[in-house]
């Protein structure tokens, strides 16, 4: 499955990126393929190691902020593999027709 997520502190102030960052480093240690762009932080795996994966990086934000807002979307499809990369691969391919 691939989760595209975003996390969000609340109630530290305008500048959220040093906390954002915490939450990314999670991802990245994970071991899990994952990608961040500016608005979201994607990984593939199973279910439960995915879902681990989210509630930790929350909750390293959560030891610093009051409050944490979370953004959720999964695409859910079993025996699908390399989803992170192929789904893109696919995009490009088709813009050089």
């Amino acid at each position: 499955m691939l989760v595209a997520f975003s996390v969000t502190p609340l109630g530290v102030g305008d500048s959220v990126g040093d906390l954002v960052a915490e939450a990314v480093r999670v991802v990245r240690a994970s071991g899990l393929p994952n990608r961040t762009d500016a608005m979201f932080t994607t990984i593939e795996g199973e279910w439960d190691e995915v879902m681990a994966v989210v509630k930790q990086a929350v909750d390293a934000v959560a030891a610093h902020a009051p409050r944490v807002s979370v953004s959720l979307k999964a695409d859910v499809r079993p025996g699908v593999t390399d989803a992170l990369t192929s789904k893109v691969e696919h995009i490009e391919r088709a813009l050089q027709e």
